[in-house]
């Protein structure tokens, strides 16, 4: 039996590259060729044509292959040959008879890597589940499966374009079955399949790559120590305990699909796929995604562009259009001792189990039953935690290196220790005098965050988002590879029905179609995003007045706090100010999502867009930009704002010339920007997982009551599976949307003000390990199965996450220098310390730092309304004369009083030198790594490059076997035409 090889014209033209799979377990590499380009209308018509031809013959001479003539081989490269035979030589052992897993076959027995299915038993899927399971997954004919469900009600007065529609349908040779509701006699069920024939030409429209042999196992002499050497150190790992992080290899389906070569399907080269069962061939989000493309291009209107199902549904002729999920989840059995019943339970058990929180996600699973789109989420989300394990270590060792260390801070030490210094009143009237001393407690909790170690965190946070992204982009590649999407590309994009509306007078003709469409002129274009942008520029505003709300309320309250009866309310005032605040920030925050969500999308529909990317990314980004602001506004109020201009005592800056802006505490502001991140990061992350799976739980249960109390157990008990999937929730009208959006939202909170709150990827941390089990649980159990749909990367996403990582650099670096006491003890160490002057810094040189951070006031300078209600002689033996504030300001019987001492401007000065140095030196590190770490790995680009020279060896002995067919016609007298074969 002759093997397939590749046939390809030579031409200096063609552009070949193979991409393939990454390496599993026990897999090496697949690889892939490029087939006959499609002549279907959907490529270009100037494109290269690349034609990789497979021919295969039923009998050859087994001589022919190996007595080539002299002459032919003249014009091949002797390498070649003899490579290509060690690779047909271990193809013809290993893989004429090789077979490829079905969808179906991939649920194993447990114990054993065999299918459920017999292979002889495989040719109809459905009847392997019994009667009464078949029923629910299949026609009424127990044989034709389900790929596709519409959902309408009889009562809408939509019917006529619904019958229209529905016979298009028919005429694309899609098979149709009706079924009311059990529960609801108003709602028809449209069950849709797709048969063997539509689903190959569609197939082959589609470009849909397909297997079509087993991929040749093969390595070249040099490499054979090493993998002696790799069989040794496989023996020796066989002694050591299993990694608890991966699965068990008999509970989790070796994915066998990845060990083939795949190419575009082609209906006239058919037999050369790997084809068990035609119900199989095709798994059952490739027949949704058919089926979903098919039903996007039938009309239901005699009309130009009367056209897709996304009309219908935006028009409420159908309620709702979605692929089924195969089965149900829970099973009574353990896929462990009795298998996989579906591939729903699979993914349950595998992946949306609690119980399997600290395994790895079974990403191929995933990606097989959701699509590429969403199977590319979860593969960053889980890159995503997975890099937070070393800033999560780092951070939590900075916080405990301030733990350590806070017995032998000398700051906090003088603080504490300072029971004769007075400082003055925190607020008009109501705030009493206060010792340093009192503020002991809040200078050792600022010391866990603001010390030493922050400097170098805050530099390694700016250097872990880079290589955070940066390898990013090579996972990518590599899943990119291993799925097939290296050279995938999205399909032209349809205008949008409202688009079309609004133009259908003016169109052009589209420079990719040569069709006519809709146009919108420039002006009107541009008018349209100007309005937009002015709406932007007012929700920020709005923002801006609610950061103003909350410092008007932060003014009034502290006043209010320090007159209170209660006793630890009034002498912790400014603590219970803040921690208020931040509850009324958060809440304010999420009725503020609200509204910016519908601003959003109100803006986004008058901009316009042409094509439903375009309004996507217009909707992602002003979403962003929205959220981004009204999450961190505050923050940065209460880092760079907040005490910054207040002016001093005597001479208060006041706020509508009423409230006098509120002050830090005594220990600094950094306290109250670790309670704003906390208090944050906590509320926003428990609300959004309540929101994202506590809601969807409370609705599911309440439908599931409602119709056990109207229609009884047992019919509900009974319910078809396209029923059970109607009353889940429906998966979110903008994809994943939210789902990044809040995770983005998280990676920006986690690396802006990482200097004031090392914890901060902790908590992300624990959050990303219990948002990846929620989002599993809520795809898997309580959301009706989303279209599998393919992308090739994360989109406009990654760009956001970059300007994050600029952003985040920027705001250390001001962290550090003004709302933080690094520089001024840096300043004070080695300019006006014990230690000034001296090469080495001893552990004496902060000794007088507090008293030399404090100005003097005199209480006589106090305005009216400033005026404290007591002078002081309650709390201290005499009434208080003289008191403290901080400041580098000059005490009050000097030749200028109050003014700058010249201590603030070498603070100043110092402080904006480290701010320029530290934006430097970060980003020049950050560039040299991302120029280090190239975007594909080593070894797949040496993957890539072999497969490509593979094939140009296949193609070499494929032009020989042409020649010796020529000369054998030749000989025989028949006239050789070149043709394909």
């Amino acid at each position: 039996v002759k093997l397939p090889l590749f046939l390809c014209p030579p031409s200096h033209d063609v552009s070949l590259s193979l991409h393939g799979s990454e390496p599993k377990q026990q897999s090496p590499h697949r690889r892939r060729a490029l087939a006959q380009p499609s002549t279907s209308g959907y490529q270009s018509a100037d494109r290269p044509l690349t034609i990789l031809h497979l021919e295969r013959e039923d009998i050859m001479e087994e001589s022919s292959a190996e007595a080539l003539d002299s002459s032919i081989q003249d014009h091949v490269p002797p390498l070649a040959v003899k490579d290509l035979k060690l690779l047909l030589k271990k193809e013809r052992s290993d893989c004429v008879s090789s077979s490829s897993r079905d969808d179906d076959s991939t649920l194993q027995n447990p114990g054993t890597h065999s299918s459920i299915l017999d292979e002889n038993t495989k040719s109809d899927s459905c009847i392997q589940e019994g009667k009464s399971k078949s029923i629910k997954l299949c026609f009424s004919d127990g044989k034709s499966r389900i790929d596709y469900i519409l959902v309408y009600r009889k009562s809408s007065s939509q019917s006529e374009k619904r019958e229209v529609f529905e016979r298009n349908i028919r005429a694309e040779g899609l098979h149709m079955e009706k079924e009311a509701s059990l529960t609801n006699s108003d709602v028809i069920f449209l069950k849709l399949h797709a048969p063997w024939d539509v689903l190959c030409r569609y197939a082959e429209l589609m470009n849909i790559r397909m297997p079509f042999r087993r991929k040749i196992f093969y390595m070249h002499r040099r490499h054979k120590f090493l993998s002696r050497m790799e069989k040794r150190i496989n023996q020796f790992r066989g002694w050591l305990p299993r990694k608890p992080m991966k699965f068990d290899s008999n509970t989790l389906p070796y994915l066998e699909e990845n060990e083939s070569f795949t190419a575009p399907f082609s209906r006239s080269r058919i037999h050369h796929f790997i084809i068990h069962n035609k119900e199989t061939f095709f798994n059952n989000a490739t027949r949704s995604r058919i089926i979903h493309h098919i039903l996007q291009r039938v009309k239901y209107e005699e009309g130009k562009n009367k056209m897709g199902l996304n009309r219908l549904l935006s028009n409420n002729s159908y309620e709702a259009a979605f692929p089924l999920h195969e089965g149900w989840y829970h099973s009574k059995n353990s896929i462990r001792t009795h298998g996989a019943e579906n591939h729903r339970h699979l993914l349950y058990e595998c992946w949306a189990w609690w119980g399997v929180w600290y395994k790895y996600q079974p990403l191929d699973l995933i990606r097989r039953y959701f699509g590429e789109k969403i199977g590319l989420y979860f593969a960053w989300l889980g890159w995503y935690t997975g890099m937070l394990f070393p800033a999560a270590v780092v951070g939590l060792l900075v916080f405990l290196y301030g733990v350590f260390t806070l017995e032998h801070c000398p700051v906090s030490k003088e603080i504490c220790q300072a029971t004769d210094i007075i400082m003055c009143p925190i607020c008009d009237q109501y705030c009493p005098y206060l010792r340093l001393s009192d503020s002991c407690i809040y200078a050792k909790v600022t010391h866990l965050f603001d010390n030493g170690a922050t400097v170098f965190f805050a530099v390694f946070m700016a250097v872990w988002a880079t290589v955070f992204l940066e390898f990013w982009k090579r996972r990518r590649a590599v899943l990119a590879y291993d799925w097939d999407l290296i050279d995938w590309e999205e399909e032209e994009d349809e205008v949008r029905p409202q688009f079309e509306a609004k133009y259908s007078k003016k169109e052009r003709m589209n420079p990719i179609s040569g069709k006519p469409e809709p146009y919108q002129a420039f002006t009107d274009k541009y008018s349209r995003l100007l309005v937009s942008a002015s709406g932007i520029f007012f929700m920020i505003l709005v923002v801006i007045a609610a950061v103003f709300g909350i410092v008007i309320y932060r003014v009034i309250t502290v006043s209010t706090f320090a007159a209170f009866g209660w006793a630890l309310i009034r002498n912790n005032s400014q603590v219970a100010t803040t921690g208020t605040a931040v509850c009324i920030n958060f809440c304010v925050i999420m009725l503020l999502n609200v509204l910016y969500e519908k601003v959003a999308l109100l803006l986004t529909n008058l901009e316009q867009p042409r094509t439903e990317s375009e309004w996507e990314n217009s909707f992602t980004f002003k979403m962003f930009l929205f959220q981004f602001v009204n999450l961190n506004s505050s923050t940065f109020y209460i880092a760079f704002f907040l005490g910054r201009f207040t002016g001093r005592p005597g001479a208060y800056l006041r706020l509508i010339n009423r409230w006098k802006l509120e002050e830090c505490h005594p220990s600094g502001c950094l306290i109250d920007l670790c309670m704003q991140m906390g208090i944050i990061m906590v509320l926003k992350q428990t609300w959004n997982n309540f929101m994202e799976l506590g809601y969807p739980l409370v609705q599911n249960w309440w439908t599931r009551r409602k119709l056990r109390r109207e229609h009884g157990h047992h019919t509900m008990a009974n319910l078809p599976q396209w029923e059970k999937d109607f009353h889940l929730q429906p998966a979110n009208a903008y994809g994943l949307f939210d789902e990044y959006l809040k995770m983005i939202l998280q990676f920006g909170f986690t690396t802006i003000f990482v200097a004031a709150f090392p914890l901060a990827p902790l908590l992300a941390l624990i959050n990303n390990i219990i948002e990846i089990r929620l989002d599993a649980y809520k795809f898997v159990t309580q959301w009706r199965r989303p279209l599998p749909s393919q992308a090739k990367d994360i989109g406009i996403w990654y760009g956001i996450l970059e300007g994050i990582g600029i952003l985040s650099v920027i705001t250390n670096a001001f962290v550090i220098a003004v709302t933080s006491d690094f520089i001024p003890r840096l300043v004070y160490a080695y300019k006006y310390g014990p230690c000034a002057g001296q090469s080495q810094s001893a552990e004496g040189c902060m000794m007088g730092y507090v008293n030399a951070s404090l100005s003097i006031f005199r209480v006589s300078d106090f305005e009216r309304r400033s005026q404290p209600r007591t002078n002081g002689s309650d709390m201290f033996e005499e009434a208080v004369r003289f008191c403290r504030y901080r400041d580098y300001r000059e005490p009050p019987d000097s030749a200028e009083p109050y003014s700058y001492t010249l201590q603030f401007w070498h603070v100043l000065a110092a402080r904006l030198a480290f701010i320029i140095v530290f934006e430097h030196m970060v980003f020049a590190i950050k560039t040299l790594i991302a120029y280090l770490i190239p975007d594909l790995p080593k070894d797949l680009r040496d993957r890539m490059r072999r497969e490509k020279y593979l094939i140009q060896e296949m193609m070499y002995e494929a032009e020989l076997e042409r020649l010796q067919k020529e000369k054998r016609e030749k000989k025989k007298g028949r006239v050789h035409h070149k043709e394909w074969p």
